[in-house]
């Protein structure tokens, strides 16, 4: 079972690296000029970055200001949500709907082991 719960903890860390390469994505891949694209291509996952690390870098335990109980639920539903809606405008939408069940199934996951 601690296979499972650290597996459970890699795919977390893997679903926190690619909400920071769907917002890159989407910004490089606008339909605008270049300047407009790289300043949405390293502004958006900073503006992704600077989120999580206020509110829920290390499980909390780093974050400036963590936030615990529902409000992380809410915090994580909006952070990997909208990564999710970001990779379908990138790419596909049924890749977006992916990247979210697999942010669904190992939060349910980390719920259940109490991971948070």
């Amino acid at each position: 079972m601690t296979v499972l719960k650290g597996a459970n903890l890699g795919l977390m860390f893997l679903l926190e690296l690619g909400v920071l390469a769907a917002a890159a994505s989407w910004g490089f891949t606008l339909d605008a000029n270049p300047i407009v694209r790289i300043i949405a291509g390293v502004g958006a996952p900073a503006v992704f970055i600077a989120v999580w690390a206020l509110f829920a870098a290390g499980g909390g335990t780093n974050a400036r200001y963590p936030l615990t109980g529902p409000w992380r639920g809410l915090l994580e539903i909006a952070w990997f949500g909208g990564a999710a809606v970001l990779i379908g405008l990138a790419f596909a939408a049924l890749a977006g709907i992916v990247f979210f069940a697999l942010w669904a199934i190992n939060g349910a996951l980390r719920l259940l082991w109490h991971q948070t």
